[in-house]
C-alpha cells in the first residue's frame, strides 16, 4: 500500500516536494521500481519520473527533466519527487506507484506498475 503526500497549492515559479511512503506488505524493494505519475482534467495518466530502488537510477519525463529529482530513502521506506520552477502545464492530481516485481516491458508505462497510491493534488496558480 503506497500513500502520497505533499500535494497543494501553489504559484508558478514555486517548489513542491511530494512523499510516497510505502507501508503494510513489505515486498522486496530491491527488485521494486517506483514511480510517479500525473494525470490532469481531460488527459491521460502520464509518466514523470521513476527510481529503481536498488542502485537509485533515475529516469524522468521531458518535461520534468532538470527542474525535478526523484530520490528514495531505505530507512523510512520514501520515495520522494522534488520539483521546481511549477508552470500551470505541471497542474494535476500525482500518484506515487510500485512495480513490485521490477520492470518487464517500459519504465514510463503505467501498465508496468502493480501497486498505486491514491493520488495527492498539485494546482500552480499563475
Amino acid at each position: 500500500q503506497l500513500q502520497a503526500s505533499g500535494g497543494g497549492s501553489v504559484q508558478a515559479g514555486g517548489s513542491l516536494r511530494l512523499s510516497c511512503e510505502a507501508f503494510g506488505r513489505r515486498f522486496n524493494r530491491y527488485r521494486a521500481v517506483m514511480g510517479w505519475f500525473r494525470q490532469a482534467p481531460g488527459k491521460e495518466r502520464e509518466f514523470v519520473a521513476a527510481i529503481i530502488w536498488s542502485d537509485g537510477n533515475t529516469h524522468y519525463a521531458d518535461s520534468v527533466k532538470g527542474r525535478s529529482t526523484i530520490s528514495r530513502d531505505n530507512a523510512k521506506l520514501t520515495v520522494d519527487l522534488q520539483m521546481n520552477r511549477l508552470t500551470h502545464d505541471d497542474t494535476a492530481v500525482y500518484y506515487c506507484a510500485a512495480a513490485t516485481g521490477g520492470i518487464s516491458g517500459t519504465i514510463r508505462s503505467p501498465s508496468e506498475y502493480n501497486s498505486w497510491g491514491q493520488g495527492t493534488l498539485v494546482t500552480v496558480s499563475s
